[in-house]
């Protein structure tokens, strides 16, 4: 009886076993055994070096304990390459985005790369949906023309994230960022206004939650330290780098009699509203009172009178922010890095010498 029950008890083992190896278990529940996301887990198998070892042998051990194998068409898919890139910006009416845009374009067309471009409208919310394009594989990269950048769980095949900031400044170093230096940029406007003799010189500032306001808001407080004048807050204005938060603002400070000589304005459309608004008072630009703007945008120099900016390399930016992103999707071995491009205080017709009739 003993003899004849022992091949029984071995069969149900034998089709427990067999059952049991036809489980098809997914990449969700191994991640749910090794207690990591989804995303450790496809780091794990296509980039281990990525991962740090203990959490990749949590990984390897739940694959050895529930036999999991990989979809190998679906991987193929993940790391499929689109040869599409995400470019966003904040506000695609501003003609300082629409330069740097052109410049993402032409290297991007050069190594066979399209851009859908993003217009975020300030909205977390649309910043991250087109973010997620990335973790989805619909798209390779991403470019991000904010003083942030949005949530993204997929790697580059480099191992990094394929995220490159351009323009504003990211503290984050394990994001590859190309900008200016604002604070010294605007030091050099507000001392070329010093220089000219003007001592009570105003300020608009664009939205001081951004990095490169508070930036340029130093560089001119440095300036005036410098040259051993002590700032006047009832000369700063906090605009928002539109034409009609300058207007508001300078014709406020002409309407309550404030004194000032000069404008230095964080952008070139706030420049072009401060004329707008000194001319609506009656005052004269530059032989009343001098403006200086910032970007030089395409229009600065057909302004009446032409404008006196800080000229950014806008093209430049774009041009190496989709050159810092390729190298990243195409794993060549270059660190995060932070590249600072070079201004240049361009000066036309809208400042002048203080006192010049």
């Amino acid at each position: 009886m003993t003899a004849m029950s022992k091949p029984k008890s071995s069969a149900a083992q034998t089709a427990k076993n067999a059952k049991s190896a036809a489980r098809r278990y997914n990449i969700k529940e191994v991640a749910v055994a090794a207690n990591v996301s989804v995303a450790t887990v496809s780091r794990t198998l296509a980039m281990p070096d990525v991962v740090a070892p203990e959490t990749r042998q949590r990984v390897h051990d739940a694959i050895r304990r529930m036999g999991y194998k990989p979809n190998a068409q679906a991987r193929n898919l993940r790391t499929a390459r689109t040869h599409v890139i995400v470019a966003l910006v904040p506000d695609i009416s501003n003609p300082f985005f629409a330069e740097v845009i052109r410049g993402i374009e032409q290297v991007a067309h050069q190594n066979r790369y399209s851009v859908l471009l993003g217009d975020t409208q300030y909205s977390l919310d649309r910043e991250q949906a087109y973010a997620n394009l990335i973790d989805s594989r619909q798209a390779d990269g991403l470019i991000s023309l904010m003083p942030h950048t949005p949530t993204i769980e997929a790697l580059a095949p480099s191992g990094r994230m394929p995220i490159v900031n351009a323009c504003e400044y990211v503290k984050d170093r394990s994001i590859t960022s190309v900008y200016i230096d604002n604070v010294a940029a605007a030091t050099e406007a507000t001392n070329y206004l010093l220089a000219l003799g003007h001592r009570n010189v105003a300020f608009v500032t664009g939205p001081m939650n951004s990095p490169i306001s508070t930036d340029r808001d130093k560089g001119y407080e440095l300036a005036l330290s410098s040259a051993g004048i002590k700032r006047n807050r009832k000369l700063t204005i906090e605009g928002d780098f539109s034409v009609e938060s300058s207007i508001r603002g300078l014709d406020s400070l002409l309407a309550r009699g404030e004194r000032f000589t000069a404008v230095f304005c964080s952008n070139d459309e706030m420049a072009f509203g401060a004329i707008r608004a000194i001319r609506a008072r009656g005052k004269r630009v530059p032989e009343d009172i001098s403006v200086v703007g910032f970007d030089d945008i395409r229009f600065a120099r057909y302004f009446d009178p032409p404008l006196t900016t800080i000229a950014q390399p806008m093209a430049d930016l774009g041009r190496e922010a989709m050159s810092m992103l390729i190298e990243i999707l195409t794993g060549d071995d270059v660190p995060p890095r932070k590249r600072i491009l070079p201004t240049q205080l361009i000066v036309r017709g809208s400042t002048a010498r203080y006192g010049q009739p």
